[in-house]
């Protein structure tokens, strides 16, 4: 199975910091935060990343080349260079299909290149029985931080993505994917992914569970210098 790191964004809120280097290519506890996400790729046997890029996209084969050197394939989704700027999240997926079904597969990982979850396992047994059965997406919620108390899902007793509930809580930017959820959307066309979700959930076609291992959006610099101290 193989699995997209989204890496495409401006990163707007971690200027200056980002003026210069792509949000997923700063370091983190010593090493850049795409690096923490290919490793526990490759620790759950994923040997074949892509990795969608527009702002600056151009550091992340020159920082991580084929990927060899950590012990996967890497292939990159360039965005900048076939369509002139980043597509977002359902816009990134959708261009990146033939780069995640060059092996036929039915099912792939999604995480997104600017949170750090240092414990979450890419569990192959996990991705295998997602790709046998016929939900169209597996979401992992993490507890709601300071910055965003409203949350984004529930989750039902039966372990479905629920848009109302008592306790919402935040989708950790990672998930396991079917391209059928994609497949109506054309290559290069600019797509936000909550409009997909919303409707996947409302179909009763979206799992979801509560992750509870250490999760942070690094989305400014207070919270990356927090990471780091």
């Amino acid at each position: 199975m193989r699995a997209l790191i989204l890496a495409a964004g401006r990163g707007e809120r971690l200027r200056p910091l980002t003026d210069h280097t792509p949000k997923p290519l700063l370091a983190v506890r010593g090493k850049p935060l795409i690096e923490w996400h290919i490793e526990a790729l490759r620790a759950g046997g994923v040997r074949d990343i892509v990795i969608n890029t527009a702002w600056l996209g151009e550091q992340f084969p020159a920082r991580l080349g084929d990927g060899s050197r950590l012990g996967v394939r890497l292939h990159y989704s360039d965005e900048q260079a076939a369509y002139g700027g980043a597509l977002e999240t359902a816009g990134g997926i959708a261009t990146a299909l033939p780069l995640l079904r060059a092996d036929g597969d039915e099912a792939f990982w999604v995480v997104s290149g600017d949170v750090f979850l240092p414990e979450f396992r890419f569990e192959a047994g996990r991705a295998q029985r997602f790709a046998a059965g016929q939900d169209d997406a597996h979401l992992w919620l993490v507890p709601n931080a300071p910055h965003h108390p409203q949350g984004d899902f529930a989750i039902s007793p039966a372990g479905r993505a629920a848009l109302q509930g008592e306790q919402r809580h935040t989708w950790g930017s990672v998930g396991l994917f079917r391209p059928a959820m994609f497949g109506s959307i054309a290559a290069g066309t600019r797509m936000a992914l909550r409009p997909l979700l919303d409707a996947g959930i409302a179909a009763g076609r979206i799992a979801a569970e509560l992750y509870p291992g250490p999760w942070t959006d690094v989305g400014t610099v207070e919270r990356l210098n927090a990471l780091n101290s």
